[in-house]
């Protein structure tokens, strides 16, 4: 199988290269989990966002889970920013072929020219585009911290997808785009999959087979009639608190004999997958918009905006939008984005003018209330004490206004808490059940998730303030927060139920795990 692989990856790779997709105006297409802008063919545009809500379906049924449809500013935004060149730019690393950032009320992804592979192996840019909504998708419908390498294989598993004409699809097919380092890289044993401490203690400089051996063994126990129930077994053993180790050894048994079935298993000259078809896979309708001319000349600016700038780019930013908007000065699209680039930059005033601006032409711009509630927070928090209540009354009414029009809009039940705790006072009931109810709808979002979990210990909810802080604590790509989150779960390991727990400032982290590079895992 390993030699199969490598010829299909080949080819994959060729194919890839000879694609040239045809420039074409900008279009937004809209779906119940994904909004897309694109510079392609409204078609081509279409095909990808129905895709990709295949794939979200595909994910519900073989799962199990559902999740509930999103807020329409907390579905995940996907930019295509252009060709190898346009993405090494946006990102500042060659080896990054995509990348996704998840925020609360703004995940963002950003992918490469769409290539609809019909009846074939998906592009590259389109595989990190699905292995990292795979993860979106299991941390946002369940609360279970899986351990890493069952985490990635199954968003190994999910990402080896293709889309057949007629509407059905394949899930589970060979990973054909690990095949180089199945041949090549530093082996892994199973053991160590199970054994974090293990796996660190072997683990060489060079690039080693653990993901690709996370996804043979996901695909291996997924597909096995002799080993069916036991990935269960051992995901309910961990639930019950045992160790990573204990609890493979308790589920599978000889750890050297599963070893030995799952080099058998990649040695075959074929791979089972799942088709599933049409009727397996609802998808709710996509609707396109073509930009105006203005959205369009202010999307490059938007997309470097919404990667994330610092105050050197900012200003350069700001500038270029600040011309954008003087052609197009009554476009509601451009004044919104405008009053980002404000905000970026530091210019609060200029920041609210820009997105009153906005609101005042078309009311239903929602990122034109977050920039400026944004900025209203920030003056606010110079102000003096006596007139500190005003101010940030003043700074919470665009996000009731943005709650009216988005019940389940998680940024105005995160700013209606904060504008208590930013002026020295105890968060009432209300507050509080804003700050849970956004953690519960943006479980993706780490940074809440700790600030939740902060809070619901001191409300003495210490088993729901564990159950969101351990995918945290568990994402060993989650740099400081993950390591944050490991060291509350240790401050209440004997935390009594019931018993309010207020664990003061705890000192930063000392070793904070190293940050994975987006799409580079892909």
């Amino acid at each position: 199988m390993i030699s199969a692989l490598i010829r299909l990856a080949l080819a994959a790779l060729a194919l890839a290269a000879a694609a040239t997709p045809a420039a074409a105006e900008w279009y937004e297409a809209s779906s119940d989990h994904f909004v897309i802008y694109a510079d392609d063919k409204a078609a081509d545009i279409k095909t990808f966002a129905e895709n990709l809500e295949r794939y979200h379906s595909a994910m519900v049924f073989v799962t199990g889970r559902k999740s509930d449809t999103p807020s329409p500013s907390n579905r995940v935004v996907i930019y295509v920013v252009g060709g190898e060149k346009a993405m090494r730019t946006l990102s500042g690393d060659k080896k990054i072929g995509g990348f996704y950032i998840p925020r609360a009320g703004g995940s963002r992804a950003f992918v490469q020219d769409i290539r609809n592979q019909q009846n074939g192996y998906p592009d590259f840019s389109t595989i990190i585009l699905l292995h990292e909504y795979a993860h979106h998708f299991l941390l946002s419908s369940s609360r279970f911290a899986k351990p890493r390498w069952f985490d990635e294989g199954a968003a190994e598993f999910f990402a080896a997808a293709s889309f057949e004409r007629g509407g059905s699809m394949w899930i589970g097919r060979p990973a054909e785009h690990r095949a180089g380092d199945l041949a090549f890289a530093d082996p892994v044993h199973v053991r160590e999959l199970f054994d974090p401490a293990l796996y660190e203690q072997k683990k060489v400089k060079g690039y080693d087979t653990f993901y690709a051996k996370s996804w043979a063994l996901y695909h291996y126990l997924f597909f096995s009639e002799t080993r069916r129930g036991q990935s269960n077994a051992y995901l309910l053993n961990l639930a019950k608190g045992m160790d990573q180790k204990a609890a493979g050894e308790a589920a599978f048994g000889d750890l050297d004999k599963l070893e030995r079935e799952l080099k058998v298993y990649l040695r075959q000259s074929s791979a089972p997958a799942l088709k599933l078809p049409p009727d397996k896979l609802a998808i709710g309708p996509v609707t396109l918009r073509q930009l105006t001319a203005g959205e369009a000349a202010m999307m490059p600016l938007q997309i470097r905006s919404q990667r994330g700038v610092g105050s050197e780019e900012a200003a350069v930013l700001l500038a270029e939008a600040r011309a954008v908007a003087a052609k197009f000065p009554e476009d509601p699209g451009v004044l919104t984005a405008l009053a980002e680039a404000e905000f970026d930059a530091g210019n609060d005033a200029e920041a609210i003018a820009a997105a009153d601006k906005a609101i005042a032409r078309d009311p239903a711009r929602a990122n034109a209330y977050v920039q400026k509630g944004y900025a209203l927070f920030r003056q606010a928090e110079e102000v003096d004490a006596d007139k500190r209540a005003a101010a940030y009354a003043a700074a919470v009414r665009p996000f009731i206004a943005l709650n009216k029009l988005e019940n389940d809009h998680p940024l105005p039940l995160i700013y209606f808490y904060r504008a208590q705790v930013q002026q020295g006072k105890e968060p009432n009931e209300n507050a509080r059940a804003a700050l849970e109810r956004a953690a519960v709808l943006a479980p993706f979002d780490h940074g809440l998730q700790i600030q939740a979990g902060l809070m619901l210990l001191g409300e003495g909810k210490i088993t729901f303030a564990r159950s969101i802080l351990a995918p945290v604590a568990a994402n060993p790509h989650g740099g400081w927060a993950a390591a944050k989150a490991k060291q509350i779960i240790a401050a209440i390991v004997d935390a009594p139920e019931g018993t309010p727990l207020l664990l003061g400032k705890l000192p930063d982290p000392v070793e904070v795990p190293e940050v994975e590079v987006p799409g580079d895992e892909a």
